[in-house]
């Protein structure tokens, strides 16, 4: 008797952890892996049906075998032609859709791209005017304003007021801090 125990997969999920074991078991062995089936090809030689004949029209008992061959090989032959259709309209949706994928994934990483330039242009801007003001808060105050002023000559009114309320809020922010710690 062996120490193993019999083991009988009664799922698949048992057989393929049965499949797995038995590969584990032995690491250094190579595993064969099948190549995938290529596509069926159809008839190479084409056969020319010279008589062509109904089921039933005139046609002998011995014809009736022939005629039900031909049948089969024409529906086969139709069949093949469907498939191999539905494959390329298959393979056609695929690459467009993936195309369409690839074209919104860069619309919306050029989006994102355009808001993280468009941020920190404005720290920088922000930056920029903060150190001035720290820098010039011994001088006139008037040089400080038309430096802001030129700066601010570069960008629309509606990014001015943008900036201009946000440095307000950080003033605000930095006043409440201070008023909170004493």
């Amino acid at each position: 008797m062996s120490d193993k125990k019999l083991f009988v997969p009664k799922t698949p999920m048992d057989f393929q952890k049965m499949k797995l074991e038995k590969l584990m078991a032995n690491p250094d062995k190579p595993v064969i892996i099948p190549e995938t089936p290529k596509d069926r090809k159809g008839f190479t030689v084409p056969e020319f049906v010279r008589n062509v004949m109904g089921s039933s029209a005139g046609a002998g008992s011995g014809e009736f075998h022939v005629y039900r061959h031909l049948r089969r090989k024409e529906y086969t032959r139709q069949k093949m032609i469907d498939e191999k259709a539905e494959l390329e309209k298959l393979d056609e949706e695929y690459s467009r859709k993936i195309d369409e994928n690839k074209k919104k994934m860069e619309e919306r990483t050029a989006k994102k791209r355009a808001k993280r330039l468009k941020q920190k242009a404005r720290l920088k801007r922000l930056k920029a005017l903060k150190g001035s003001q720290t820098t010039n808060a011994a001088g006139s105050k008037e040089e400080s304003s038309s430096e802001s002023e030129s700066e601010g000559s570069e960008y629309s009114d509606e990014e001015k007021h943008n900036s201009s309320t946000e440095s307000s809020r950080d003033v605000e922010d930095k006043d409440n801090c201070e008023m909170i710690s004493p």
